[in-house]
């Protein structure tokens, strides 16, 4: 996956407590518009594509989300999000978006462009691979 973009508020919402990457649930949310990394803050700025054929509402969830501290580089770490088509196709989207489910108005963290627009047919899958590492900062 390309390298994400994380949103300007993501460093003072950290400061401000609003990420426990120990106990928070974070989610993955797919759009086909743009984000803006300046202006949006919150899910709610973001156009998710239509809940359906395998896609929820608020995306899915990254499971087992870890947090290291290496020689004062702080590293977060999850699985992989998988979305499966079933019934019908989902999409189009382009971008998918990370943001904590559990923090009060689901602040945004970061986003990937997947370079161009795509719909996902039935059984067919898409993956948001974040390769070793979601977050990496210094």
């Amino acid at each position: 996956m390309a390298a994400g973009v994380k949103f300007h508020c993501f460093a003072e919402d950290t400061l401000l407590g609003k990420h426990d990457f120990s106990s928070d649930t974070f989610k993955v949310a797919l759009t086909n518009t743009a984000p803006s990394a300046s202006n949006d803050a919150v899910l709610a700025d973001i156009t998710q594509i239509t809940a359906e054929n395998g896609y929820s509402s608020g995306g899915g969830a990254v499971a087992n989300v870890a947090m290291d501290n290496t020689s004062g580089v702080v590293s977060i770490s999850g699985d992989d999000v998988v979305f499966t088509a079933s019934g019908g196709s989902f999409g189009p989207f382009r971008y998918a978006v990370l943001y904590n489910d559990t923090a009060s108005g689901k602040p945004l963290i970061m986003y990937w462009d997947r370079g161009s627009s795509a719909a996902i047919d039935a059984p067919n899958t898409m993956r948001v691979d974040f390769g070793a590492t979601i977050i990496s900062s210094s």
